[in-house]
Formats: structure tokens, sequence, C-alpha cells
């Protein structure tokens, strides 16, 4: 392994106010959860989120050199996340942009144990978000730029995606490789109607690693396959390597060149482009394209108890990227992304869980078990020495 690259981590970020519900049995929740009815909970924890800080702290953690660029308010909430950002290192949160004329962005997160999470969110400061709040200096700065959920940031998601089209664009221009993360807008929300097939249209030939999960990626191009598998029970169950196949295919000849898409508790799933495509990744494209080049792999979890998933996808991209900036085997990226990944759930918020690289590759080194995953797919084969399904392409 190399020494890490360069990273910026920008886009949303916000303050997470999570009650602890731990002692709430999931049944008794669902049921007891309706107006006029009072839960007792334990103490709220104070945390940041989003992607900036989730992706970003936890790439700190395991020793990449981060840069993080988001927005906060001139307000009390806006304060605690800056604090709370440079608790984990002196200076982080001086990339961060404080703005007198907006609201700092807040979440409310109610995540019982073995049930989805709940969030109340405000958007705030994260609508008012663009392109022009990653300069070009601080791109030159960089050997890798990756962008975190533009379904809540107004700015970026309307006029066709055109605000993060160009930051993505302009990054690529510098020489920079450019990574992108989605999240689930509300479905009635001015995000939940856009026309994301047009906005990916717009934004993917610009860039190099795509890194959203099955249900944002069927919410926003195959609605109606979405529908169906909903109503047969948990969509992620019913993931097939075949429907994951069709989807990234769709992505690759949308413009991108590397597809990470994450499918719950049953890991990630890594598609590549050809040698020649992967040519054009940017400053931290892996040496060895060879190896890298037309590779489709679905890891599973590692095992862990679960206290809370808040981050986890966030922390599952961080696993990869900090793999990808030391130049790591594809193999190597998609086992530390779910080994991140799985540190991330075994703590109630984002960033407490994760460790460091050493401790991370240690931890699978010494032969971290995986959760089952079973494809009933012949053209997959189980790979025993690195714990993944891999399809030759």
């Amino acid at each position: 392994m190399t020494e890490p690259r360069r990273v910026i981590v920008a886009g949303h970020i916000c303050l997470d106010i999570i009650p602890n519900v731990s002692a709430i049995a999931p049944g008794v929740f669902n049921a007891m959860f309706r107006p006029g009815h009072l839960l007792e909970a334990g103490p709220a924890t104070l945390a940041t989120g989003g992607p900036v800080s989730n992706t970003g702290l936890a790439l700190h953690r395991l020793g990449v050199p981060v840069r993080l660029i988001g927005k906060v308010g001139h307000d009390p909430f806006g304060q605690v996340v800056l604090n709370l950002i440079n608790a984990y290192g002196p200076n982080l949160a001086q990339g961060m942009a404080i703005d007198s004329q907006v609201t700092t962005s807040y979440s409310i997160i109610i995540s019982p144990p073995h049930t989805d999470r709940i969030f109340l969110h405000c958007p705030g400061a994260n609508h008012d978000f663009c392109a022009a709040d990653v300069s070009d200096a601080e791109l030159a700065q960089a050997d890798l730029l990756h962008f975190g959920y533009p379904p809540v940031m107004r700015r970026m998601y309307t006029n066709g995606g055109r605000e993060l089209a160009d930051l993505m664009g302009r990054a690529k221009s510098i020489g920079v490789t450019t990574s992108l993360d989605l999240c689930y807008p509300d479905p009635l929300s001015e995000a939940g109607q856009a026309d994301w097939s047009a906005i990916f249209r717009s934004v993917l030939p610009q860039v190099d690693l795509f890194l959203p999960s099955i249900e944002e990626l069927l919410f926003m191009l195959r609605r109606e396959t979405l529908d169906e598998l909903t109503a047969r029970g948990n969509v992620v169950d019913q993931i097939t390597p075949d429907l994951l196949t069709s989807v990234s295919d769709e992505l690759l000849r949308l413009g991108t060149k590397v597809v990470i898409i994450k499918v719950g508790d049953r890991g990630a799933y890594l598609r590549t482009a050809g040698e020649a495509t992967l040519m054009r990744m940017g400053r931290a494209r892996p040496s060895d394209l060879a190896l890298w080049a037309d590779q489709e792999m679905w890891a599973p979890c590692c095992q862990v108890e679960v206290v809370g998933t808040t981050g986890s996808g966030d922390a599952t991209i961080a696993g990869f990227l900090s793999a990808l900036l030391r130049d790591a085997s594809p193999r190597q990226a998609l086992t530390m992304a779910v080994a991140v990944g799985a540190c991330n759930v075994e703590a109630a918020d984002a960033v407490s869980g994760i460790r460091t690289w050493e401790a991370t590759t240690q931890r699978l080194a010494n032969g971290w078990p995986r959760l089952p995953l079973s494809l009933n797919a012949p053209d997959w084969t189980w790979n025993s020495q690195s714990n993944l399904w891999q399809r030759v392409i």
C-alpha cells in the first residue's frame, strides 16, 4: 500500500440529534409511535451528520488527508457542528463556510434496534450550497473530490443538475478524480419529483466513482421495479446479481467509470469499466488499471452487533475510498468498504465506531467472520481467499 492521497469531501452537513430508544422493543415502538402518546427515551447523542462529516471524519480516522467543505448558519446549531468537527482534530472545520443568511441543517434520527431509522430533517444551509463553494484553488490541492447527498441540496439538483455537473466538470478539468453519493429523497418533495434520469445524463459523464444504494438507484431510475419489490416485501432481500448487473450496465453507459452499490445488510457490489475508460479517472486512479478493469464483485457484510445504522453507507464509502487512495486492489477496496461499514454500526453515531486503517486491516487479517450471502447464480463464483463473490465479465 502507498501513503493515501488527498481528498476533499464536500456537500451536505447537518447536526444529528439521536435520542436513545434502545430500551423500546421494535414491535412496541411501531405500535406506540402515534399522535398524543409519550414514549420515554434515554439521553440524546449530538453528532454531525451528512457525508461531509460522516465520510470525511471516517476518512480522517482511517489516516487519509481530508478537507471538509460544507455550509452552516451563523447560529447555535452551526457552532455545535463546527465544535464537533474540530473535536476530531485541529482545524478540520477550516474549510466550512458560515453564512448568516441561512440556518444550520439538522436531523432528528429515531433508530430503534433491528428497525430502519426514521428521520425528521431540516435542509437549511444545504439548499444554498452551490458549485462555487468549492474553489479551483481547493480542487488543485486534491487528488479526489467526493460529493454527497445532492437530493437534499436544492441548488445541486434543480435545473437538471447544472451546478453539480459544473462542479464535477471543473474538478475533472483540473485532473481531480470525482466521486458521488446520493441519498433517498422524500418522494413527495421537489427532489423526489425531479427527473433523475436527466440529471444522471448530465452529471455522470463527469463522475469517476458512483456510490449509491440500490434503493436510491431503483427510486431514481426504475421506479416500477422498486414498487414491485416493495409490494412483495423487503427490497434488499430480493436484489439479485442480474438486477445489479443490469443497473450497473446502465450507469456505465451513462458515463461513470466505477460503480459501488450499497446493498444494506447484504454487503456491497462493485462494477468497473474497461481499462481505456479507467485511464480517464484523474489523479487518484489506480496504478494497475488492468487489475481494476472489467470487474464485477459482491462482498458480504462483516458480522457485528448492531447498535445503530446512522451513517453506515457513508462509512462504507470511506472504507472504499481509503483503500483506493492507498492504491489497493479492487478486492481489497471492496473488503475495506464492508469492513468500515460494519465498524460504523457498532456505535449509535456515524463516527465513533470507525477504527484506524491499521486496526481495521488487522481485524480482517484475524479472520473477521462474514454474514452469509447466497447468490444462487451459476456465473458467479465464491472466492474463499478474498471472502467475496466474483463474476468474470
